[in-house]
């Protein structure tokens, strides 16, 4: 792994990525829980996204984290039948949540087309679920949230896509442009399934850190427009910024297209952590 100031680490290889990735999930959830007794993390789907845990499951050192205690949310979700093998929720159960046994009450995964009517329905539903929570942290925790409307993120895992997009945020489409709102619902997604489920990138931004695991080649030229500053309506990914902190996680191929000028000037991580 080659470390950066300016929150870039490339990794030699996808198995090191993840690995790595996983690795640096357990600490920072160990940490977050020895000062606050609880984490919230935002996952995500896709071949990195579900890789990275189940090399959580597979570290050894998982057992300093308190599952019981750490809250999971979903970046974004596929309209789909409860069942459906491509949804991202029954992927990280089965790579993560039901291995480590965390609790169904700390799971809090989109509505399934079984359990709304419309996809429009269960982005409402969803950010019901996010206003809720945030209301029960803020009673809890007696402290003053950035966004009213949502938990405290600690960390927010994203992918990348080959044209940009996170999340299910694609570009020049509806859903990257929504402001005021917590979720969307995406009807005409440019790969399947067209029915999906987002945070929007105001609420991606309000975590703590935000990650963005990419590999491959196919990757390389979003991860150099991203990382070049381009515009988040063309680019998504250029637009996830952590409060605190940004991460890109990648490995050798998705780095092919940085340039040594913009990897060295690029300042996406600053280093000071919140309680």
């Amino acid at each position: 792994m080659t470390p950066s100031p300016n929150g870039v680490s490339i990794h030699p290889d996808p198995q090191a990525l993840v690995a790595t990735t996983a690795a640096r999930l357990i600490t920072k959830l160990v940490d977050v829980q020895s000062r606050r007794g609880e984490a919230t993390v935002v996952l995500t789907g896709g071949t990195v996204g579900i890789a990275t845990l189940e090399a959580v499951t597979a570290n050894p050192a998982r057992t300093a984290v308190d599952w019981t205690r750490v809250n999971f949310w979903w970046g974004d979700e596929r309209f789909l039948p409860a069942g459906d093998p491509e949804l991202n929720s029954l992927q990280a159960r089965q790579a993560m949540l039901d291995p480590l046994g965390v609790p169904a009450d700390r799971i809090h995964a989109v509505a399934t087309a079984n359990e709304a009517d419309t996809v429009e329905d269960a982005a409402a539903d969803y950010a019901r679920q996010l206003a809720e929570a945030a209301a029960a942290e803020q009673l809890e925790a007696g402290f003053e949230p950035l966004d009213p409307r949502l938990p405290r993120f600690d960390v927010l895992l994203l992918g990348v896509g080959p044209d940009a997009h996170i999340a299910s945020l694609f570009p020049e489409t509806p859903g990257v442009r929504t402001v005021g709102a917590t979720t969307v619902a995406v009807r005409d997604a440019p790969k399947p399934p067209p029915e999906r489920i987002s945070l929007t990138l105001e609420s991606i931004n309000t975590a703590s850190e935000v990650w963005l695991g990419v590999a491959g080649n196919d990757k390389a030229g979003a991860v150099g427009l991203a990382l070049a500053g381009a515009g988040e309506i063309q680019v998504p990914a250029a637009g996830a910024r952590g409060r605190t902190k940004t991460r890109w996680l990648i490995d050798q191929a998705a780095a092919s297209q940085l340039s040594r000028r913009l990897f060295a000037s690029h300042d996406s991580d600053t280093e000071e952590d919140e309680d």
